[in-house]
């Protein structure tokens, strides 16, 4: 019985991943990328508009994750457009190379294949913000005055954290004391500020919200924040007609329009891509088409994100159950290896998912791919584990009355010693299961669609029905799982070890 578990799952996965590679094509469309925030989506959808416009496929893989996973991709070919800031340029993705101006930058990027555009018309610098009412209390006005008031409490997006222009050098400049310094969510930083949380964060300066919250914005005395003009970087070797259409916006989005585009999505609740087409359709003299199409229902939308998650779930779960039960059989064969293999497999389980899926885009691009590899990868530890487990605690009368009847060891693994593992064999493979199905939500982070994609949505806008909407689903789903491996049991465990003993 097991055999044939193992052999259908191997010819599934075969299916699936072919499926689940149709699925993700992109069929000869270009592909414009974005950030994780509203302003690069609405970019993204603004790029995505004058490329059709101009008789060009495209598709926007809205919503991937941060500066680092958009270089890669750009670089990697599996994007070919999206929005980027000098500031980000010159400071964080060429800081080693102390690129400064934008004819410079132009050349140093030109020299790896990747065009540069005029910039759009508006800077979006980091800034520093503090409620207006705390601040005033305080009698700060300038990020120098913070250094008076090392017990404020500081929380910065995570990416800023890190970044060659943010927190660290931003310390250094201003010689600031304060030690605790959080890293969360952009868009979750205004909650904290608001409910006191936080005294301090970093802002976009084009952020709806600063207005909104009627936060102040730190003089930045010293100067430490470059100038973030937004550009649009593309490969070279893109279609035809690309940095053309572009080029249409250059110099049309000055700091004002660009604020008020963000709270129409942030605050309105106004979908990205209608703004964007707003958009376009005042600017003077452009010829705009039939941008727009109807947005799914919400019945459509939930069945194409369900059939997304289940394609990432049941392929890396599949194949890790072709992989890991044959590991768990040769380590509890040969204990010394099998040592080794779980090791290696619990240092894998170790791994942060997001480093993790982060480290296969080198590989593997965006999309699917690095998304199915990761969730693998965390797959295999319960099921090697469970396997050697089961094999391992197996009665020694009952391996030795299978050795006295003269039964070669495959007839012994398979007709008497696999039968009797295979409740904890498949104890391991839901575990495998209703891990993979939670931690597929990350996948959105990196272009993988599923439930984590109104998950993703819904934290940048706020929206709780947006969360729900792939959190509600995501749970139904391990439920489903759970009892999908109760009938399983009763399938594939022989019947004798599924009788219970009488009190």
């Amino acid at each position: 019985m097991m055999r044939v578990v193992v052999v259908g799952a191997a010819l599934v996965v075969m299916m699936l991943g072919w499926g689940v590679g149709a699925a993700w094509a992109s069929d000869g469309e270009i592909a414009v990328g974005s950030k994780k925030f509203t302003e690069s989506v609405i970019l993204g959808e603004i790029a995505t508009q004058l490329l059709k416009d101009a008789g060009i496929p495209t598709e926007h893989r809205r919503e991937l994750g941060g500066t680092r996973i958009l270089w890669s991709a750009l670089l990697g070919g599996d994007i070919q457009v999206y929005p980027e800031y000098t500031g980000t340029l010159e400071q964080e993705i060429l800081a080693e190379e102390n690129v400064r101006g934008e004819d410079a930058l132009r050349a140093v990027l030109r020299a790896r294949g990747i065009g540069m555009s005029r910039p759009l018309g508006f800077n979006n610098t980091y800034a520093i913000g503090m409620r207006k009412d705390r601040a005033q209390s305080l009698g700060v006005r300038t990020i120098s005055d913070l250094v008076t008031h090392p017990e404020l409490k500081f929380g910065f997006g995570n990416e800023f954290l890190d970044r060659g222009d943010g927190w660290p050098a931003l310390a250094r400049t201003y010689g600031l004391p304060q030690r605790d310094v959080r890293g969360l969510d952009h868009d979750l930083a205004y909650r904290g500020l608001e409910s006191g949380a936080i005294d301090v964060i970093d802002l976009y300066s084009t952020d709806a919200e600063i207005r909104h919250y009627d936060l102040a914005v730190l003089v930045d005395d010293k100067q430490h924040f470059p100038r973030y003009d937004a550009v649009w970087l593309y490969r070279l070797d893109a279609p035809a007609g690309v940095a053309e259409a572009l080029a249409a916006v250059e110099g049309a989005i000055d700091e004002e329009t660009m604020v008020a585009l963000n709270g129409r999505v942030k605050l309105d609740r106004v979908a990205e891509s209608r703004v964007a087409a707003d958009f376009l359709a005042d600017l003077e003299g452009m010829v705009t088409s039939d941008r727009l199409v109807d947005a799914p229902d919400g019945w459509s939308r939930l069945a194409s994100r369900t059939w997304e998650h289940l394609g990432l779930v049941l392929v890396s779960l599949l194949a890790a159950i072709v992989v890991a039960i044959p590991l768990g059989v040769v380590s509890a064969v040969k204990p010394r290896f099998g040592q080794l293999v779980l090791g290696v497999v619990g240092v894998l389980q170790t791994i942060p998912s997001l480093a993790l899926l982060v480290f296969m885009i080198p590989w593997l691009g965006i999309g699917a791919k690095p998304a199915i590899a990761a969730l693998f990868l965390y797959s295999l530890l319960p099921i090697v584990r469970n396997t050697y487990s089961g094999l391992h605690d197996i009665p020694t009368p009952i391996r030795e009355s299978a050795e006295a009847l003269g039964l070669p060891s495959r007839v012994r693994l398979f007709k008497v010693e696999l039968p009797m593992a295979s409740r904890s064999i498949l104890s391991g493979i839901k575990t495998s299961a209703v891990i993979n199905i939670g931690t597929a939500t990350l996948g959105a982070l990196i272009g993988a669609g599923g439930y984590g994609q109104p998950i993703l949505t819904g934290i940048r806008l706020d929206d709780m029905a947006l969360i729900l909407e792939g959190a509600v689903p995501a749970a139904l789903l391990a439920l489903l799982a759970q009892g999908a491996f109760e009938w399983l049991d009763r399938l594939v465990v022989p019947r004798g070890l599924r009788i219970r003993p009488e009190n």
